[in-house]
């Protein structure tokens, strides 16, 4: 086997190895080659596809979560927490997963961020198993990858997978069961970073110990949380700076203060001014360093190449090891009884298939049958409408009838009082009464 690295712009390196002996022999180019140029070929093509990051928080409610999120990225991603009063709903007694994907462009390089909330973690009064829905989050999203693997076309999948974990710590004395039950649960389905939020809660002296107590509680229960890589491509000491913070004592803030005419992020309190970006007063800077700035790709390569393969692994052997079974199974059968097996599988696939049949068809009918319950309702009720409009008709008639008597009745004693015949009155009497009866006949025909 024979090959070439470039050792300068213009110096080759040719190694030739053998089963016995590998030898190097630097030897001069004649001139430019041009395969020195293939990182910036991979930039190119990394630039215009773009960049995706899927970055979960985990933690109790009023950590400042949302603000650290908002402080990270530099714009509004979360609105700001509104928490319910009295008279308002509650909080969420069951832990939700809620995904929400936006999009960042800085100098000409998008960014598709993810952010996995999960409100409700930690806020009810038994919190057993309050991570699964996250757990099962996470194995979902592994599995949408390994379907989307096993795809004819596989370059448009998309990777969904959570990258990265913040996981907010109350600030205190050491880790709550919770805490520690979580991360034990999670640290070999992603990157678990620990974050103590609302720090500046805190005296330097009191931050300092509570970090020792949680790192030494994390190490004593085995939990594996995200180690940094150290490589010859690593910056040693740098790496090593971002090791001895953990866990980040943060604090979040979306204020502008102006500051001797200088503008920075920070709380303003009474006994002075706690700022974001500043590393002595949090850990912020070493934080945003390692999601964005340093070990973003890290963190995908990890998810990649560890994370994620072996829960492949775990699924395609659990795969393989039924199959196997089943076909070691069906060897030592003998055909008549193998026969016998497919057809009892065949006749219950055929009875399920059909009790699904019945069923839908049920569904159907019932549908069916409530919407013709719902129209002859409707009908009955308008027929019953019609009917008591009908009576109040019939009523004014009778009322106006009883009116036309009395009225007629007063007007013949009045023609017999002055003597004017009662004949002429009579007859003007019955045009009017045939007058109010070819009115009645016209409403009731109205009516039908």
């Amino acid at each position: 086997n024979t090959n070439y690295f470039i050792q300068t712009n213009l110096r080759m390196v040719l190694r030739t190895e053998s089963p016995d002996e590998t030898t190097c022999v630097e030897k001069d180019l004649n001139g430019y080659v041009g395969f020195a140029n293939l990182p910036n070929q991979v930039f190119r093509k990394s630039v215009k596809r773009g960049f995706e990051f899927t970055l979960m928080v985990v933690g109790a409610t009023g950590l400042g979560k949302s603000t650290l999120i908002n402080s990270l990225f530099l714009s509004s991603i979360y609105e700001d927490e509104r928490y319910p009063t009295g008279t308002e709903a509650k909080l969420p007694q069951t832990v939700q997963v809620q995904n929400s994907t936006v999009y960042l462009v800085e100098g000409g390089v998008s960014l598709k961020l993810t952010l996995v909330d999960t409100p409700g973690f930690g806020d009810a009064i038994n919190n057993t198993k309050c991570w699964k829905p996250i757990l099962e989050y996470i194995d979902n999203k592994f599995e949408e990858y390994l379907n989307a693997e096993g795809h004819v076309n596989r370059s448009t999948v998309v990777d969904n997978r959570v990258h990265c974990c913040l996981y907010f710590i109350s600030p205190g004395h050491g880790l709550k069961p919770l805490d520690i039950e979580f991360m034990k649960q999670l640290h070999e389905k992603v990157n678990i970073v620990p974050v103590i939020g609302k720090a500046d809660t805190l005296t330097p002296e009191e931050c300092t110990e509570f970090k020792a107590n949680v790192m030494e509680e994390i190490e004593r229960n085995d939990i594996k949380i995200y180690q940094f890589p150290v490589d010859e491509f690593e910056d040693e000491e740098e790496v090593q700076d971002l090791q001895a913070q953990l866990p980040f004592a943060v604090v979040g803030s979306n204020t502008m203060l102006d500051i001797n005419g200088k503008k920075l992020r920070g709380r303003m309190y009474p006994w002075g001014i706690a700022e974001v970006e500043n590393p002595d007063h949090c850990d912020f800077i070493f934080l945003r360093n390692l999601l964005i700035r340093t070990h973003m790709q890290d963190l995908k390569d990890v998810t990649n190449n560890q994370l994620y393969e072996n829960y492949r692994c775990q699924k395609l052997a659990a795969v393989t090891s039924v199959s196997l079974d089943s076909k070691l199974a069906a060897s030592n059968r003998n055909p008549l009884a193998q026969f016998e097996m497919e057809k009892k599988e065949h006749q219950a696939r055929l009875k399920n298939m059909k009790a699904g049949m019945e069923k839908v068809m049920e569904e159907k009918v019932k549908e069916k049958m409530n919407k013709m319950e719902e129209q002859k309702n409707e009908l009955k009720q308008k027929h019953e409408q019609a009917l008591k409009h009908l009576e109040k008709m019939r009523s004014d008639l009778e009322l106006k009838k009883k009116e036309l008597a009395e009225q007629t009745k007063t007007l013949e004693e009045l023609q017999l009082a002055s003597g004017v015949p009662v004949n002429n009155s009579t007859s003007s009497l019955n045009s009017a009464k045939e007058k109010t009866q070819s009115k009645k006949n016209k409403s009731t025909k109205k009516l039908f």
